[in-house]
């Protein structure tokens, strides 16, 4: 939640937290007790869902200096959310005790005892989160160790280092956090990884190695300026690459469903590139990747991607061979023909060569392979169209679109209104369609990207436009291309359009 530009709703954060338990997580940490009315409410209402697998934790910081445990605002909410787990903040690096907190190396050490006693004498289940652990240990190592043997003392049930600045390397975390577990054997001991140096979840692995067993992390990595540990990747690395019965397979595979909705409730866009559950963790461009993967799956991919529930996808490009065709061919089982995959490709870089890119435009080519074998058969038949952009003295904009189109022995002659006119076209477009194609309800526009293709030919340049669109079991991308922007997405939308029709199995007008 700490991450810019993601606020949740108690809703959102209801729904994240009945899908991470269903994933089969050990620990759900809620929120930060005494921050706001949301959080208080979550944890009241989340009493009620039924966890499964998972253990609610609430977070809260140590008493304040020179106050008592039970007059602490923090404290008193987290007794007040009735979780089964605490996990409580404390000071670990003498700059932070001094400089930030404002009291002596040794109130400190009392404040954090006091904080886990109260909550354990509560009958919570403690988890003790030393912040800044490794920059403290590197600092003053002696103070840094008196900060943990005071929460131990206490009756802490974990001690969880954390890598609060994310700046710490694999080779020095591993180092302290072995000196830590020899030095409290017996006790549960964690990590907690930013990733300001892109290396929290190497550095996570590393404190596994050396002897942690508590992982702390976040779906997709989201969290305070540049994240934290990635769950989605740790969690599969835990599994394929070190063998650790962490979680059910079958669980597991449904990893990169769970990133999605994550990001989803978020309201971000997916991470393509991220490793395991990322659009592009199994894409492959090259013609000699492609090759490869034909012949042997290990050739060019680590694990198998349905693992963790995602798939292979081979990009069409010009950079592409023939394979890349006749793969593409294979999943789509069409006849493999090379001389027809030669001659796919060729007309394959001919349209990329105006401006056309068909790597996140799936849907295009699929239809355009049906072009080229010959059994494409249009939906409809424009007839025309025109759209208007209209801006009145008071400053309303109104944009409304005119679309023409034969279907069958049909005309239908219709206008449509919308935001922008595009919108507009694609509000007109449905409305002459849906008639014929009811299954055209469920399809809803997702994504729209405009490009620039050749930039130096300034307001006569030509654009694409990329349209991605999703019904209820499927995501698909169209792309369109010409000097005039609205034409180029006009097509767009007719093959967004006409490749829901084709996933339906709907029959063209005779």
């Amino acid at each position: 939640m700490q991450a810019k530009g993601i606020s949740f709703s108690l809703e959102d954060k209801l729904a994240v937290a009945k899908r991470l338990d269903q994933f089969g997580l050990d620990y759900i940490e809620g929120g930060y007790a005494g921050s706001n009315p949301k959080e208080m409410n979550f944890f009241k209402q989340a009493a009620s869902l039924g966890l499964k697998n998972s253990k609610l934790a609430t977070l809260g910081s140590t008493r304040k200096p020179r106050s008592k445990p039970a007059d602490d605002p923090s404290l008193n909410a987290i007794v007040a959310c009735k979780t089964p787990v605490a996990t409580v903040v404390g000071k670990t690096w003498d700059l932070h005790v001094t400089d930030v907190l404002g009291c002596s190396l040794n109130e400190n050490l009392a404040i954090c005892a006091d904080s886990v006693r109260f909550l354990k004498k509560r009958g919570r289940e403690t988890i003790f989160d030393a912040e800044h652990f490794y920059d403290g240990y590197k600092h003053n190592p002696e103070y840094a160790i008196k900060v943990l043997a005071a929460a131990a003392d206490a009756g802490a049930d974990a001690l969880v280092l954390c890598d609060t600045n994310g700046g710490s390397l694999p080779e020095e975390v591993s180092d302290i956090t072995a000196l830590v577990c020899k030095e409290f054997a017996g006790l549960v001991i964690g990590i907690h990884a930013h990733n300001d140096t892109d290396l929290a979840t190497a550095n996570s692995l590393a404190a596994l190695r050396a002897g942690a067993t508590h992982l702390q992390g976040t779906i997709n990595g989201l969290g305070e300026r540049c994240g934290n540990a990635n769950l989605c990747t740790l969690i599969p690395n835990l599994a394929f690459k070190l063998g650790l019965k962490i979680l059910t397979p079958q669980k597991i595979t449904t990893i990169t469903d769970l990133s999605h909705f994550v990001f989803e409730v978020a309201n971000l866009t997916p991470t393509m590139n991220m490793p395991y559950v990322g659009e592009s963790a199994f894409a492959h461009k090259g013609g000699l990747h492609i090759d490869g993967l034909r012949k042997t799956r290990r050739s060019y991919e680590h694990i198998d991607p349905s693992l963790v529930g995602n798939e292979s996808r081979f990009l069409i490009s010009e950079l592409s061979g023939k394979s890349s065709v006749l793969a593409k061919f294979e999943k789509a089982k069409i006849t493999q023909d090379k001389k027809l995959a030669r001659k796919i490709l060729q007309r394959v870089q001919e349209l990329e060569n105006d401006g056309y890119q068909f790597e996140t435009a799936d849907a295009s080519f699929d239809l355009l392979v049906k072009k080229v074998i010959g059994t494409y058969k249009p939906f409809f038949q424009l007839l025309k169209y025109y759209v208007t952009v209209e801006k009145r003295t008071t400053g309303e904009m109104v944009n409304e679109a005119t679309v023409k189109l034969q279907v069958g022995d049909q005309v239908q002659h219709v206008v449509g209104e919308g935001d922008g006119p595009v919108n507009a076209l694609d509000a007109a477009l449905r409305k002459a369609l849906e008639g014929f194609y009811p299954t055209l309800i469920d399809m809803h526009l997702i994504d729209y990207k405009v490009r620039v293709v050749n930039a130096r030919a300034g307001t006569a340049a030509r654009v694409r436009v990329i349209i991605e669109s999703r019904d209820r079991t499927s995501v698909w991308g169209t792309v369109g291309v010409s000097e005039n922007i609205i034409d180029a997405s006009w097509q767009a939308l007719v093959d967004s359009a006409e490749s829901k029709l084709n996933r339906d199995k709907v029959s063209p007008p005779v």
